[in-house]
């Protein structure tokens, strides 16, 4: 067990888990990435139930909360309840009370689509009460002065990027998508300057090209832009502005209606730095004969 002080606001808890991640082992590091991505859960639910939620031994959380100064789980725990006195409701939370204003869970083919709306809606909700406006602003400032964004995202996160392709392009921005197709993605990466931008797009399991172009990228000193689903993720360290979604589990995938809202929202405020009205911003679109 750890002899120094542990923290004691949830503040400088989250700073520490940050600070001692890398050197964690794996399933220490996947209770750090629930506490991190969970804290109402963690404040309310017992040990017992967390580790059922994680696939991890409660004793493990027991071992992981000495490890960081404190005597017990339950000594941590009370952090987490000491914020959750000023926190917004948690995604478990919210989905409650979107399904009782909806009338309940439906069943069949109906209750599918409403279980997806009450979830996306409690995504967006949370989306909302966790992005600041610091973040936003200096996101949008970083696109307006890059010469050339470079947008990176495979597998589920490539529709969020060839969104930002569409509408980037749209208003007037250089714009190079880092297509995976034909291999070439880290060879063109190679080209992007400190004048430019990447804007990565990646959740877990992180795609490894994904995360070695933007390792060798940023340590060129080009500025990183990233969305993804953890300050603990891989580009934590490397991006000037870091937007974690966190993600849920879905009964059959994950949404993308929290980032794809996100990045659209990062596109409005470009629009609004690039046009003369910029109290109603407006996107181009393409149209028809």
């Amino acid at each position: 067990m750890a002899s120094y002080q542990p923290p004691e606001t949830y503040e400088d808890l989250i700073k520490l888990i940050h600070d001692r991640y890398d050197d964690m082992s794996k399933s220490y590091q996947k209770i750090a990435l629930y506490l991190t991505q969970n804290p109402n859960d963690v404040a309310v639910l017992s040990v017992n139930a967390i580790g059922a939620r994680c696939g991890i031994h409660a004793s493990s959380f027991v071992r992981y909360a000495q490890s960081l100064g404190y005597r017990g789980f339950k000594e941590l725990q009370a952090v987490f309840q000491r914020r959750l006195s000023t926190a917004a409701p948690g995604f478990d939370a919210r989905v409650r009370a979107l399904e009782a204003e909806l009338g309940g869970t439906r069943e069949g083919d109906l209750g599918f689509l409403s279980d997806l709306v009450a979830r996306d809606v409690a995504s967006l909700q949370e989306l909302l009460a966790s992005i600041d406006a610091a973040g936003l602003a200096r996101a949008a400032e970083l696109l307006e002065a890059a010469d050339t964004v470079y947008l990176l995202g495979q597998l589920r996160s490539a529709p969020v990027v060839d969104l930002l392709r569409y509408v980037l392009t749209m208003l007037g921005k250089r714009t190079v998508l880092l297509d995976a197709s034909g291999g070439l993605a880290t060879h063109m990466a190679k080209v992007a300057r400190p004048t430019d931008l990447l804007f990565v797009v990646s959740f877990r399991f992180y795609a490894t090209e994904v995360v070695n172009v933007a390792e060798e990228t940023a340590a060129r000193g080009v500025p990183i832009l990233a969305i993804t689903d953890s300050t603990l993720s891989p580009y934590a360290k490397l991006a000037q502005v870091l937007f974690a979604v966190p993600e849920h589990e879905y009964t059959f995938s994950r949404s993308l209606a929290a980032p794809m809202c996100l990045a659209q929202a990062l596109c409005v405020a470009l629009a609004a730095r690039l046009q003369t009205d910029a109290t109603a911003p407006r996107i181009p679109v393409v149209t028809g004969p």
